[in-house]
């Protein structure tokens, strides 16, 4: 796919956006609401801040719909990025560089200033067609996704304020798609965060000392890995299967020891666990305890995160969000693939709270390349996704009444 000849205002603002140092651990969010403030004046939106957390502000531009009873539709991104190793980079993640193919590369370039650049555009043309919709439509802009949503869309999904904007449903991200199909996502898998703490008798590194730490952890590590293994195959020889459905498991800590030559007195293993939303999390935190208790004496665990919600967005043809929002993609002759997300996004907050929620993505003919070295997005895939959503969004904006909405 070549590069456009000059860029258009959308891959402009689109490659502004890429510029704004939104990365951790600092990133600049004050650009970003500053940048995000302005396109709601350009859109003749008003735009509200509200602050979750010191330094942590979420901006909500809103375009009222001509009944402002019925419940609203929300588009939903993040601001911040994931940081980089700029060595591994062939153009300055920070410059948004489109090389003669078209590709622009930038951190965020898939994950995901993108969708907030074609949300705002679609959105623009719509109104400079004079359009307008029954339901109203929020546009938010979170802090903080990319280190668990803690400071961001997890804390105000529990304020008045996120009450007030009246959710019906909701879009988030997704991921993009190597084929010229789309990917949908209608859940996600829970993240577990767990640390195994393995004391054990302590001595000199010289001798056959009984009962150490060391010995604990490796039944540990062997309990936590062939359960992983297992998976891994399951998946691999499944042809049903994608990764959402099935148990990662992954070491991302070994912690302990004081000297070459003392036993420790204790050590510690960490664990990153996605559990799919089909597994019984009780049953399976009982399966920790035994792999623990097996180790021997006095193994513990503790969780640093542990989301508990197995909720999904309904894709029954019944329901009418979905009838809604797939039937628009059908008359596009786009090819929908429904999953359960592998990772982790803001939607597992917004369906948390009760409200059905997407994760979606308008990336197709695109290497997934999120967190990845040289993330880019092709400006024509860009573009197209602003039409999908430009279609998209009027779509659920006109979704009749629903129950108890009249």
């Amino acid at each position: 796919m070549g590069g456009l000849q000059e860029d258009q205002p959308a891959v402009r603002l689109f490659r502004e956006y890429l510029r704004i140092r939104t990365v951790h651990p600092q990133p600049d969010y004050d650009g970003a609401i500053k940048f995000l403030e302005r396109l709601s004046v350009e859109l003749g939106l008003p735009c509200k801040k509200v602050e979750v957390r010191p330094g942590r502000t979420i901006v909500i531009i809103t375009w009222e719909g001509t009944d402002p009873k019925l419940k609203s539709i929300l588009l939903n991104s993040h601001t911040d990025v994931v940081p980089v190793f700029e060595e591994h980079w062939k153009h300055d993640p920070f410059a948004a560089v489109k090389d003669q193919q078209g590709n622009i590369y930038g951190r965020g370039a898939q994950d995901m200033k993108c969708v907030t650049i074609q949300y705002i555009e679609a959105i623009r043309k719509l109104k400079s067609e004079g359009k307008r919709f029954p339901r109203t439509i929020h546009l938010s802009f979170v802090p903080d996704e990319e280190i668990g949503g803690q400071n961001g869309m997890a804390t105000f999904v529990k304020q008045e304020e996120f009450r007030a904007l009246n959710i019906g449903f909701g879009l988030d991200e997704g991921l993009a798609n190597p084929s010229n199909g789309y990917t949908v996502y209608y859940g996600e898998r829970n993240v577990w965060w767990v640390t195994v703490r393995c004391p054990g008798s302590p001595g000199h590194g010289s001798r056959f000392i009984e009962n150490t730490a060391a010995e604990k952890l490796r039944r540990v590590l062997n309990s936590f890995l062939d359960f992983r293994e297992k998976e891994k195959t399951r998946l691999n020889l499944s042809a049903c299967l994608t990764l959402g459905d099935v148990t990662t498991v992954n070491l991302t800590f070994l912690e302990g020891g004081v000297a070459h030559n003392v036993v420790p007195k204790e050590l510690m293993a960490s664990f990153d666990i996605r559990i799919p939303p089909t597994v019984d999390l009780k049953v399976f935190e009982d399966q920790i305890k035994v792999w623990c208790q097996d180790a021997g004496d006095g193994v513990e665990y503790e969780f640093n995160q542990k989301g508990m919600d197995q909720t999904v967005t309904s894709i029954e043809k019944s329901d009418p969000w979905w009838k809604s929002f797939s039937s628009t993609c059908q008359k596009l002759n786009m090819k929908l693939k429904c999953e359960i997300f592998p990772a982790a996004t803001d939607s597992r907050f917004i369906r948390a709270m009760g409200y059905p929620a997407i994760g979606f993505s308008p990336m197709n003919q695109t290497p997934i390349l999120l967190h990845d070295h040289n993330e880019f997005l092709n400006e024509r895939v860009f573009l197209n996704g602003i039409e999908i959503y430009a279609s998209l969004i009027p779509a659920l904006a006109t979704v009749p009444p629903l129950e108890g909405e009249t």
